[in-house]
Order: structure tokens, then C-alpha cells, then sequence
């Protein structure tokens, strides 16, 4: 494949050799990277399974795990790869770690504070005392090992921010799992204009009704007062699914709380009396999760 539109192209530049994941020196990486592209499901599926235990073990990221992320994007935005929600998946834990709603909206630098000053060094100097498995045989290095973690969480993180714009085009991707994931993605770094109106430009069409649900929670997280974000939610009130209309309520009373307009909340109320429920591609939260936390904040929770 040409190198311009090889997803994997760079893969054998990285120092694999030298980077740590949790069973030791990462240069099994590579191949599990490339089978992921496998035409068999089983090879695919095995190697996700070797990439979620190596790379993100029990929900801890490694010095290999940034350098991991860019090829997870590449594959995801790959319209050749067979199993792109998955990766977007494995994308969203490597970057995201197992952080809910809850944590929005997202505050990096206070997230990754204890992760300041943490070098190269002292983070090499870890991975080899976890790799020789003595490191809580030497008191000074097991101290440095929590703010190592918050490093290798936060770079991680970094790694993932620098992809937006792939998000984005996501958003309007016929494979509707791989567009509601890339909207819950969106929640978690600071908005630009660009992300602001991908996300307000997702259909309402009863195609992409789980998509726009996504997208409609993402904007009801966006810290700041756009009234553009507003108008939108507000239009969908009145949307055909049911879904539409309910998370954008729920979007509107995150970001109007008591000042709620009649209609958000006669949507949130209706949804709680027929105890409506549904899952949205991206959140771990349900909707009707999300319909009592609406409630609780204008007051009737």
C-alpha cells in the first residue's frame, strides 16, 4: 500500500525495543497493530484482546501506550479496516482510561497534576524496576511509581488530543457505533469552532438518531455559554426520535439548570414517567441515567 494511505505507516520507526507496556519490552506491539487489519475475525479479535492486556493492563497505560494511540487512529479512520468501532474503543480506553461522565467537563491540568515534573528518566527507572519485578524492593523508586502512572496516563491523553480533527469527520461516517463513539470522544478536550460544528451539524434523521443522541450529550457537557449550542438543543426538542428529544433535554438542563425551558422539561418528565431507556453509542451512562441527573439539577430529583 502506498506509504501516503498505509494507516501503519512509521510502525517499524518507533523504538518498541525500548518502550515498556506491562509484560515488559513492547515489541510484540508492532504485530498485534497489524493484525488488527487481519481479514480474520479471530485474528483481530486476539489481537485486540493482547493489545487491551499489554497496553492498557487492568486500566493502566504504559510508556508504550502514547506511542500506540496514532495508529490506533489511523486504523480507526481506515475505511478498509473491517473492525473500526472496535479500534475506536480500544482508542477511547487508551486515551480515556475508564473515566465517565461524571468527569466532565474534563480539567487535564488538574487531572495529571501529580504527573508534574515527572522525567524521563525517573519514568525509565520505573519501568525497569516493574520489568525486574523488585520495584517495592527499592523504597525511593516505588514512591515515584503513582506520579509515573499519571505520566504515562497523561501522555496518553496528549497523544489523543492531537486527533480531533479525525474526530470530526467521524461524526458523519455511515457506521453509526464509529460516529456516536467519536462524539462521546469529542467531550473530553476543549472545544474549538471546528468540533462545535461538527457536532451541531449531526442529522436528526432517524438513521442517525444514536449519533445525534451522542452528540447531543457532547454539547451538553461544552463548558461555555454558546447560544448556538443552545438553539440547537432546544430545535431538537422537537425532534421525530425519541432519543434525539430526550438527551437533548438532558443537554439543555446541564447547560441551563432551573432556567430550563417548559418544553426540555416536559420531554425529561415524559421520558421519566414512561421510563424510557436506551443505550447511546460512546456513554456508559444510560439515558435514563441521564434523565435523573437532568431532573436532580433543576431541582426534581
Amino acid at each position: 500500500m502506498d506509504q501516503l494511505t498505509d494507516p501503519l505507516a512509521g510502525l517499524d520507526a518507533v523504538p518498541w525495543g525500548s518502550l515498556h507496556h506491562a509484560y515488559g519490552p513492547a515489541v510484540d506491539v508492532p504485530d498485534q497493530l497489524r493484525a488488527l487489519r487481519s481479514t480474520a475475525a479471530p485474528v483481530r479479535r486476539r489481537a485486540m484482546s493482547e493489545l487491551f492486556g499489554n497496553v492498557y493492563h487492568q486500566g493502566t497505560r504504559w510508556g508504550a501506550s502514547c506511542h500506540v494511540v496514532p495508529f490506533l487512529v489511523a486504523l480507526a479512520d481506515d475505511a478498509d479496516n473491517p473492525d473500526r468501532a472496535a479500534v475506536a474503543g480500544l482508542l477511547r480506553s487508551m486515551v480515556l482510561g475508564d473515566r465517565r461522565d461524571d468527569a466532565l467537563p474534563f480539567d487535564p491540568q488538574r487531572a495529571f497534576a501529580s504527573a508534574a515534573g515527572v522525567t524521563d528518566e525517573q519514568a525509565a527507572l520505573v519501568e525497569r524496576h516493574l520489568e525486574a519485578e523488585d520495584l517495592f524492593e527499592h523504597e525511593e523508586v516505588a514512591k515515584l511509581a503513582d506520579g509515573v502512572a499519571v505520566r504515562w496516563e497523561a501522555d496518553a491523553f496528549h497523544a489523543g488530543a492531537r486527533h480531533t480533527e479525525r474526530y470530526v469527520r467521524w461524526l458523519t461516517d455511515p457506521d453509526p457505533r464509529l460516529a456516536g463513539y467519536a462524539a462521546e470522544l469529542l467531550a473530553w478536550f476543549a472545544p474549538d469552532e471546528t468540533v462545535l460544528a461538527g457536532l451541531i451539524a449531526v442529522s436528526d434523521d432517524e438513521a442517525r438518531a444514536a449519533v445525534r443522541a451522542s452528540a447531543n450529550l457532547t454539547l451538553g457537557h461544552c463548558p461555555g455559554g454558546s447560544e448556538r449550542i443552545n438553539v440547537r438543543l432546544q430545535e431538537l426538542l422537537s425532534a421525530n426520535a425519541m432519543v434525539v428529544r430526550v438527551t437533548a433535554a438532558v443537554g439543555l438542563a446541564y447547560r441551563l439548570g432551573d432556567q430550563l425551558p417548559d418544553l426540555a422539561l416536559d420531554v425529561l418528565t415524559d421520558a421519566r414517567s414512561l421510563d424510557f431507556d436506551a443505550e447511546v453509542p460512546g456513554w456508559d451512562r444510560s439515558v435514563r441515567g441521564f434523565v435523573a441527573l437532568a431532573l436532580h439539577r433543576v431541582g426534581l430529583g
